[in-house]
């Protein structure tokens, strides 16, 4: 009986188990572009080094991510999404394994940037599987499901891992991470995979579609695609690393009531991740959506750079720049998919989403030249103006490649 209801189930929606193990696989991955935050002053106590040494895990980290995702992308289309996405969880989770049953600190350094190598198949891995295996009627629902999974896991990390530190030593937590990878890992494994069989990455034909497919990397509206995502994280950055002290500097705001405008606009941008996923179901313009979500982003920003508003009307403002945030994430993934040729969702994917990491490079260095500068005021302006770039990225861009 079980049996049948569960064929019966895998007949009426297949492909609600890929989302299912897909968004997991996202969940973890935000999980471990967390995992050292909270960790960090446990791991510098015991190494004995400085915070500017810890920094090299985090470079690690991100600048290996940010060169390779873009080939694990080709090797997405090439071999397969699950294959990948399965090597990923595993390299990631036997990484920080290592790092926590090691007594080494550059070898805990070398272990972030295998985590890196790892890093680099979600993106492309996640959105080639959900594009194969999800209807069209439905794909959007599906990017949201996986976008909020993603945000989940870096909200649910800092509490779970100082839980685990407190039980068992940052170590134990950083081993404990490493079994949740496994687990991940193992659902996959027992995940049918049915899209089609891709070609031997040795062969001629595979060749040609490597060439064919840096061709289609550097065509303008894949390139606008990746402005797009840098602005996007530029945008967060600026948000999420310095509105709490810029607001300090600027209006004297007190660190709590900051605070609380951050996690405001951090909640709200998860919910409105979801509700985005309903729009994106019932409207076919995702550009409108996008451009919209990014107006909103500019308005409540700026709004709370050129106004001193009042703690209860900080937060709320705060949280609908959130929310618009939120908002436009499946729109965003359905515009890059609306130009991206069949069989070449993971390398288009794996590309435009290094944005992120380019992003993530730029955007302390731009933010915090300011704060150095003494323009508290600017930081919130330079995210309202990169809003308001972004939106000249939706409305430009082709509608399909030719």
């Amino acid at each position: 009986m079980s049996e049948a209801v569960e064929v019966l189930a895998e007949t009426r929606a297949p492909h609600l188990r890929i989302v299912g193990v897909v968004s997991a696989a996202h969940f973890v991955s935000h999980y471990y572009i967390i995992l050292l935050a909270p960790l960090l002053p446990f791991v510098r106590a015991d190494y004995g080094v400085s915070y500017t040494k810890l920094g090299f895990a985090f470079a690690a980290f991100n600048i290996v991510s940010a060169a390779l995702q873009t080939p694990a992308g080709f090797l997405v289309d090439w071999l397969g999404a699950r294959i990948l996405l399965i090597g990923g969880l595993v390299i990631g989770a036997s990484a920080f394994t290592i790092a926590g049953l090691t007594n080494s600190f550059w070898l805990m350094v070398a272990m972030f940037a295998l985590a890196g190598v790892g890093n680099t198949v979600y993106h492309p891995a996640d959105y080639a599987m959900l594009s194969h295996h999800v209807p069209a009627d439905r794909i959007g629902q599906a990017f949201s499901v996986h976008t909020f999974a993603g945000m989940l896991g870096g909200a649910v990390a800092p509490a779970s891992l100082l839980l685990m530190q407190s039980l068992s030593g940052w170590r134990g937590a950083f081993i404990g991470a490493g079994l949740l990878g496994f687990a991940v890992a193992t659902l996959l494994l027992a995940v049918r995979d049915n899209s089609e069989a891709k070609p031997n990455p040795m062969s001629r034909q595979a060749e040609v579609a490597s060439a064919v497919g840096w061709r289609l990397l550097l065509s303008p509206p894949i390139l606008l695609n990746l402005v797009f995502f840098v602005l996007l994280a530029l945008i967060s950055g600026g948000t999420y690393n310095f509105s709490v002290v810029a607001f300090g500097a600027l209006y004297g705001t007190p660190v709590t009531t900051a605070n609380a405008a951050l996690t405001g606009n951090l909640l709200l941008s998860a919910i409105g991740v979801l509700i985005g996923g309903l729009l994106v179901g019932r409207a076919a313009r995702h550009g409108l959506v996008a451009t919209l979500g990014l107006a909103g982003i500019a308005l409540f920003i700026a709004l709370a750079a050129e106004l001193n508003l009042g703690p209860l009307t900080l937060i709320v403002a705060m949280s609908a720049a959130g929310f618009c945030s939120g908002v436009i994430m499946p729109s965003r993934d359905m515009i890059v998919r609306e130009v991206t040729p069949p069989g070449s969702f993971g390398k288009v994917f794996g590309f435009v989403t290094t944005g992120f990491n380019i992003g993530g490079i730029i955007s302390p260095l731009i933010f915090g030249a300011i704060m150095d500068h003494g323009s508290p005021r600017l930081v919130f302006l330079m995210v309202a103006a990169f809003s308001l770039i972004a939106i000249v990225t939706v409305v430009t861009r082709p509608r399909r490649l030719a």
